[in-house]
């Protein structure tokens, strides 16, 4: 597959994977929210939230060993700089209220206006990172 039909099938999966979450289990595939739920599930309501978790974590394990070069080299090592950056994400899902996922894939295809700030928000944070990141304190390129 070329650079073009890739992208564009992981994103076609991804809808895909939003709208069958939403219609059959009425629910949104936000990330955060679904992992979120499994620290305090409400009765009845783990099951689902550890298959798509579970299958998440499959397909990375299936990539990692069908085409580990789309994944790139690894960038850290170590434990501490991952879980620090897990925890700023986990408070920052919890600060926005929903996540990429729960933002721009779900609440703008709803065309939620919320979710319209919020994904215009982490982009720019997300690309300010990256500028500050690699010209002004010379990070990796």
């Amino acid at each position: 597959m070329n650079t073009f039909l890739l992208p564009l099938l992981g994103g076609v999966l991804l809808g895909l994977g939003a709208a069958l979450l939403l219609l059959f289990n009425g629910r949104i595939a936000g990330i955060s929210g679904i992992a979120g739920g499994l620290w305090a599930p409400a009765s009845g309501d783990t099951g689902w939230r550890v298959a798509f978790i579970g299958g998440l974590m499959l397909g990375g394990v299936v990539l990692a060993a069908v085409r580990p070069e789309v994944l790139g080299a690894p960038v850290l090592t170590g434990v501490a700089t991952p879980l620090i950056a897990g925890l700023c994400v986990g408070f920052g899902t919890r600060l926005g209220s929903g996540c990429t996922s729960g933002h721009g894939v779900c609440g703008l295809a709803r065309g939620s206006k919320r979710s319209l700030v919020a994904t215009l928000t982490f982009m720019a944070a997300g690309a300010a990172t990256v500028f500050v990141t690699r010209h002004l304190v010379g990070g990796a390129s």
